[in-house]
């Protein structure tokens, strides 16, 4: 298969950006999308169109929880890569909400764990629907070969940053 050449990535300034196999490029080209899917405005935006109203943390954790086992008290801080204490109370949040319960944590009696209610996983798939179409229009003309590369190597990439980021970054 021929390696893909890089190609300009248009920046909102109009000032191109080429992709670029250099972890610089990579790089900026993360961040950029970091910073652009971490903006407060784009979340509100998402929410209002689907409805809901739970802030970054809340909705990450409502994405999280709904599909799976319930959730030990660690494991939303975990699963996002950020401290315990700013996802502790967002449990309490989305239970108020009738969107997650806590029930007891079979391991330790004194800790508890989160689970979607009814309406957790009805919300969490708001979410997801509305990520979605933004997922499906941004790229929309973007050659099928570059659909399918991006949908086979970014996954991995992610994973290896996020092994990386759990092992520590050396000095």
């Amino acid at each position: 298969m021929p390696t893909p050449q890089p190609t300009a990535v248009p920046a909102p300034t109009g000032v191109p950006l080429p992709a670029s196999p250099d972890p610089v490029g990579i790089e900026r080209a993360l961040a950029r999308v970091a910073h652009l899917v971490g903006r407060v405005r784009q979340h509100e935006h998402l929410m209002a169109v689907a409805g809901l109203s739970p802030d970054r943390a809340a909705a990450a954790i409502l994405r999280h929880a709904a599909g799976s086992d319930p959730l030990g008290p660690g494991t939303p801080a975990a699963r996002l890569s950020v401290e315990a204490s700013p996802v502790t109370r967002q449990p309490g949040r989305l239970e108020k909400d009738g969107r997650v319960q806590r029930v007891p944590d079979p391991e330790n009696r004194r800790a508890r764990r989160v689970r979607p209610t009814g309406a957790g996983p009805t919300a969490a798939d708001r979410i997801r629907e509305v990520n979605l179409r933004g997922m499906r229009v941004a790229p929309a003309d973007r050659p099928p070969e570059d659909l399918r590369l991006l949908a086979e190597l970014f996954p991995r990439m992610v994973g290896d940053f996020v092994a990386r980021a759990e092992a520590g970054i050396e000095p």
